[in-house]
């Protein structure tokens, strides 16, 4: 089975040898990717159940292998000399934990500056079991209007299932609730003991 193709509205970056590095990351970690990337310049990717380190490669063998320019979310003080310039080229946007502005004000302005931006966020905010999933992927999606899309991690078919768009009702914690519940319905993790 091939990869699924990024479509014109996704940001796209990279090319042939970009490509080849990214499916290189997932060959070592024995992973394929499926389903169907969305077609829209805007997006949240819930990357979902994280459950082990090595979901960081997954990301960027995804990333890359996709040629699919999406960002996350590091607070700025990781972005020092000299990691934060290949942070900032791996996708890293830095959030001002102290600003005037919060993570969700911070996140509008860097949506509404761009034409085409992706953003990946794990929901659990650690790669330990948790019995609730953090919200600011809610409000982020609230507050721009950006569709959270489900990116599946599976260890039984051994793949990233690009998966669905949410539909959001508003009440936050209904939202929250059935996501979380969606993604331990449908996926493992690397580690399902974590899931």
């Amino acid at each position: 089975m091939s990869a699924p193709l990024t479509p014109p509205n996704a940001p796209a970056f990279g090319g042939s040898l970009s490509r080849a590095f990214g499916r290189i990351l997932l060959r070592i970690v024995g992973m394929k990717i499926g389903g169907t990337v969305p077609n829209v310049p805007k997006a949240i990717l819930l990357g979902a159940p994280h459950t082990s380190n090595w979901d960081l490669v997954l990301a960027l063998g995804m990333r890359y292998s996709l040629g699919l320019n999406y960002s996350w979310m590091m607070k700025k003080e990781a972005f020092f000399f000299p990691f934060g310039g290949m942070f900032k080229r791996m996708g890293g946007i830095p959030i001002d934990r102290k600003a005037a502005k919060n993570v969700v004000e911070q996140m509008g302005d860097w949506f509404a500056a761009r034409e085409k931006a992706w953003v990946g966020i794990t929901p659990e905010g650690t790669r330990s079991k948790v019995g609730r999933y953090k919200k600011g992927y809610l409000r982020i999606a609230y507050e721009t209007g950006v569709p959270v899309y489900v990116v599946g991690v599976n260890s039984v078919s051994r793949e990233l299932f690009f998966d669905r768009v949410m539909d959001l009702s508003g009440d936050i914690e209904l939202d929250n609730n059935r996501i979380r519940d969606f993604v331990r319905r449908s996926y493992t993790g690397l580690k399902p003991k974590n899931a």
